[in-house]
């Protein structure tokens, strides 16, 4: 009987033990900075997401970059080049309006529109690829402008590696 108290207390006590290490190891983690890829990891892609942006915005029927656009893909070029471990796929959409067809082929039109000025602003080729959607992957659907406005878009996905 003695035995078994014994091996009782001593696993009960390697459990409590164990249990606080780890949370002595989570404290620690937290301390040193180690939420590496979360939003204020600025190397992360949940960060490129949300403080870059991840998508720029057409006018009816263009795949012409505004000003609003150029800006956006500035900051996502500059981004590219000092995260080298990223490459990018660029989609693009079209609203719901026209053929397919037509809106596959515009869709294209503004993903290739994103991938030169990506290019031109130092990204190397080989780390951007396009594909175009056209209206098959609406953000929103409802046939008004507003719903319209958002689907005409292209969004830069971060890929791992060089060349994906």
């Amino acid at each position: 009987m003695k035995k078994i108290t014994l091996v009782a207390l001593m696993v009960g006590t390697l459990a409590i033990s164990a249990c606080s290490q780890d949370r002595f190891n989570a404290a620690d983690a937290a301390n040193s900075g180690a939420n590496a890829g979360g939003v204020n990891d600025p190397t992360s892609a949940a960060y490129f997401n949300q403080s870059i942006g991840d998508r720029v915005l057409f006018e009816v029927d263009q795949s012409t970059l505004n000003p609003q656009a150029e800006a956006v893909l500035a900051q996502q070029a500059q981004w590219l080049s000092s995260n080298q471990a990223y490459s990018a796929i660029i989609e693009g959409h079209a609203d719901e309006q026209g053929t397919r067809e037509y809106n596959v082929a515009l869709g294209a039109r503004r993903a290739s529109a994103v991938q030169s000025y990506l290019i031109e602003r130092g990204v190397a080729p080989n780390r951007l690829k396009t594909v175009s959607y056209g209206k098959e992957r609406p953000l929103a659907i409802c046939s008004d402008e507003s719903c319209y406005a958002q689907n005409r878009r292209a969004v830069t996905v971060l890929t791992t590696g060089a060349g994906t």
